[in-house]
């Protein structure tokens, strides 16, 4: 890895995003840092948001649009295309959150030299008005089989980690993240930091925030946890109690 500006690659998936992918796009087209590869990968979408997309293609370095097996197929297949040494996600319904986000990112890699590191995030009504703060929180490997983990979202990888230890699970369609981040965070031995920053701002009402998806979630996770040996009722309920004091502080924000 280039230890002063690395190559970050950045995958965006989308279906049928019109309302949301522009500002995704502007907010990464806007960083600061000069060494981004941008990938979007569309799932055929029929909405209109493969021609917003293209109004951007000439600074986009990977666009895909065909059919996908769900969310974790198409961000895996824009894994396989990244060249980058650091790999990010910003989904179609969130934005980073400044300008200098992954100038910040690139910053905690190279005095961290860690294998992945994350940060936190918030959740914003489409007036922009914070409805909830997601504090990750310090790293404690033992926090894990107590239910603790990271915004997915706001979580970047060495690409040699992700060759090393795989890629997302596509057998789980909603819960792969989830998945994912026990694996790395808690059955293999990487090096860990944390930004304690704000790098994403997520859209309330997307998928990732509506109730049906929340419970079909709920269900994938009990499978997740009992496969990887933990107490699935357990942490399942205690997932629930620990987002209300994210809801609190965005009173405070």
């Amino acid at each position: 890895m280039n230890n002063n500006k690395p190559k970050v690659s950045l995958i965006t998936t989308c279906r049928n995003r019109a309302n949301t992918i522009e500002n995704t796009i502007l907010s990464v087209l806007g960083q600061d840092y000069p060494n981004i590869e941008y990938i979007i990968i569309d799932g055929l979408s029929k909405d209109g948001s493969v021609e917003i997309i293209r109004k951007y293609q000439d600074k986009i370095a990977e666009f895909v649009s065909e059919p996908d097996g769900g969310v974790y197929n198409a961000i895996n297949k824009g894994i396989k295309l990244a060249t980058g040494d650091i790999i990010g996600l910003v989904h179609s319904d969130d934005k980073l959150y400044e300008t200098s986000t992954i100038s910040r990112v690139v910053e905690m890699f190279n005095y961290s030299d860690a294998d992945l590191v994350y940060a936190n995030g918030v959740y914003s009504t489409v007036k922009g008005t914070i409805r909830r703060v997601w504090y990750s929180g310090q790293y404690e490997r033992g926090k894990v089989q107590y239910g603790w983990l990271p915004l997915h979202t706001t979580v970047y990888v060495k690409r040699n980690a992700l060759m090393k230890y795989g890629l997302y699970n596509e057998n789980y369609k909603i819960s792969s993240d989830t998945d994912f981040l026990i694996r790395y965070l808690f059955e293999n031995d990487l090096k860990i930091g944390f930004m304690d920053r704000v790098v994403v701002d997520m859209r309330m009402g997307g998928l990732s925030t509506s109730p049906k998806y929340a419970f079909c979630k709920w269900r994938e996770d009990f499978k997740i946890f009992r496969l990887h040996g933990f107490n699935p009722i357990f942490l399942v309920v205690f997932k629930v109690f620990r987002k209300v004091p994210q809801f609190i502080k965005a009173f405070k924000y």
